[in-house]
């Protein structure tokens, strides 16, 4: 099955960025890929943590889960809507959410992000837990490709990706693809972006795809980027460092059964 995940440099506003989104998943679309992730925040990367509340959707309707849904339907994609910010009811909260459309337009599945990052070297400060309020369950769905095969995916975001144990539990429940729509800062992106992304790949024998952020934003933000599909032998097979663009894989399901056959180690667990 071939996958895209896409980089983006998301701007201010939800309009431009839409426009954006939209060009990259028919990209996708006319390089044959089956799914395709956005990153992070793609909708919008605010001057301020704030101003992701003003533009929130109910779950269900809104104009960014319309644009998402009608992309689905028209380029007979699957489309993991990177995250955008659902309302909790509590109006200075939102939850940072992933959704997922079928090739027919149709929400088959929600993840809101569980880890709210948190960070400050005293140059660089972030605090999600200000604005965004915590997501409580992992999420897998199952996505029947076009050659029969049923890929098992669990969701995840960014921040996520330094707690093995959601991937462990992604792992139990049968995932052969992980996904980590991402806006890794460049500082911590550096440091520990791939290192933590095949790490996740190696010990869940899985496949991980990240579409990551990644260039100056308009907010003065810079993001890692660095976009990339790893597969469950720990190796890079696409990558892009830096501005927009789409990564393009194959996912290979002989190839992940040969791993896990040589190397039973998700058998091996004790604890």
């Amino acid at each position: 099955m071939k996958v895209a995940a896409l980089q983006m440099v998301s701007a201010t506003t939800v309009e431009a960025n839409l426009a954006r989104a939209g060009l990259l998943l028919t990209q996708a679309a006319e390089a044959g890929a089956e799914l395709a992730v956005l990153p992070e925040y793609f909708c919008l990367l605010g001057r301020r943590d704030t101003d992701k509340l003003a533009v929130q959707e109910a779950p269900g309707r809104g104009p960014i889960q319309d644009f998402l849904a009608q992309q689905a339907r028209t380029l007979g994609l699957w489309i993991v809507g990177g995250t955008l910010p659902l309302s909790t009811g509590q109006p200075e909260r939102v939850r940072n959410s992933s959704l997922v459309w079928s090739p027919t337009g149709e929400p088959l599945a929600r993840y809101d992000k569980i880890h709210l990052f948190c960070f400050d070297n005293g140059r660089e400060r972030y605090d999600e837990s200000r604005v965004l309020e915590a997501g409580t369950e992992p999420v897998c769905f199952d996505l029947p490709s076009r050659d029969g095969h049923r890929w098992r995916i669990g969701l995840s975001v960014c921040y996520d990706l330094r707690f093995p144990e959601l991937y462990r539990s992604y792992a139990a429940q049968g995932a052969d693809l992980l996904l980590v729509p991402s806006a890794f800062t460049a500082t911590t992106g550096e440091a520990h972006w791939e290192l933590l992304l095949r790490a996740r790949a190696v010990e869940n024998l899985a496949y991980v795809l990240a579409p990551a952020q990644g260039g100056e934003h308009e907010n003065g933000r810079r993001t890692w980027g660095h976009s990339m599909l790893v597969n469950p032998w720990g190796q890079v097979m696409a990558c892009q460092p830096q501005g927009e663009g789409v990564v393009l894989g194959e996912l290979e399901r002989d190839s992940l059964a040969t791993w896990r056959q040589q190397l039973p180690a998700l058998g091996h667990r004790v604890l």
